[in-house]
């Protein structure tokens, strides 16, 4: 099978390769997927590089958790009935070397979540990490039916499709971005109610469109926004955080105390089998009926895997996507 990967962590250009490698088979209570898109996520390119002072988990690793296909062989235990089926993938390289930048991947069968008609694999191919984060930083918590939730960085890719699915849960939404000149690329939800971190007072922006503060906030930069949160945040609200600039940020402390706020931290690797496993429940059925739009940049091929990764780096808010070679 054609296939990137790389055998040590560095640069892009350096370390990744292309080219073919033994077709891979499915064991008990696998399929295998022949991809038509992988889809390519900062995490992938943090794996590669080494973020954190990550090391290499396996000899040789072929990178990217997300991707869509059609399942064309079964393992021992599944029903063959699943042969043929479009299906979208997650969390194909966690914990596992071998990901969806290739031909095939091997998954356990509940990783290959059926792709209804009405949804491309394109669209597919981003739901995985972005979308189940999402999904979790949204609804750890229980329902937003006629909630408030304030989510930051709604241009990103967890940020957008938060918006989606917190609006799809029945929620109010308000979005933000970090400059006055991004709202004009804000669309769906997420543009209806948004204030730029730019304006002289984005507290006071913020809570005209809440006067009684926020039940959920969605974080992407804790360090950056938390005295904002705390300023804006309901009392007994939940602050869900995927990401923060710096790693040992600090907070209001009695302020927040006093206001029975959680703090919810999220790490997409390691969701409980039935959050994941409901997320994509409901990721497809959003994706489904029209709730969710994903922004995604003409895919590149499978031989510039390195132009790709370098392209998430570079902080692209359009989804980036390989296609695999028929």
């Amino acid at each position: 099978m054609r296939a990137a990967w790389y055998d040590r962590q560095g640069p892009a250009a350096e370390v990744l390769q292309v080219g073919d490698l033994p077709d891979r088979e499915p064991g008990e209570g696998e399929v295998r997927v022949r991809l038509r898109f992988s889809g390519i996520n900062p995490g992938d390119t943090k794996k590669r590089r080494g973020w954190l002072g990550s090391e290499m988990p396996y000899p040789r690793v072929i990178p990217h958790s997300d991707g869509a296909g059609v399942i064309d062989q079964v393992g021992t235990g599944i029903d063959t009935g699943r042969v043929g089926q479009r299906v979208w993938v997650y969390n194909a390289q966690s914990y596992r070397a071998f990901g969806t930048a290739a031909e095939y991947v091997v998954v356990p069968d509940r990783l290959a979540v059926d792709l209804p008609n009405e949804v491309g694999e394109e669209t597919g191919a981003c739901l995985g990490i972005p979308g189940i984060t999402a999904h979790r930083a949204v609804f750890a918590d229980g329902p937003v039916r006629g909630a408030t939730v304030l989510v930051h960085g709604a241009l990103g890719g967890v940020g957008s499709l938060a918006a989606q699915l917190a609006a799809w849960g029945g929620a109010t939404v308000i979005s933000t971005v970090r400059r006055t000149d991004d709202l004009g690329q804000l669309s769906g939800p997420g543009a209806e109610r948004a204030v730029a971190l730019d304006t002289a007072d984005p507290a006071r922006a913020i809570r005209q469109y809440a006067p009684d503060g926020f039940d959920r906030i969605i974080e992407v930069a804790f360090s950056d926004n938390i005295d904002l949160d705390a300023a804006v945040a309901a009392n007994g609200a939940v602050i869900a955080a995927y990401a923060t600039r710096t790693d040992r940020p600090d907070f209001p402390f009695w302020p927040m105390l006093f206001a029975n706020l959680t703090i919810r931290l999220f790490g997409s690797d390691d969701f409980p089998i039935e959050a994941r496993q409901q997320a994509a429940i409901d990721l497809t059925e959003a994706a489904r009926t029209g709730h969710l739009t994903i922004p995604i940049a003409d895919p590149l091929p499978l031989e510039q895997v390195a132009d790709a990764h370098e392209a998430v780096d570079r902080g692209c808010r359009q989804r980036i996507l390989l296609t695999i070679p028929e």
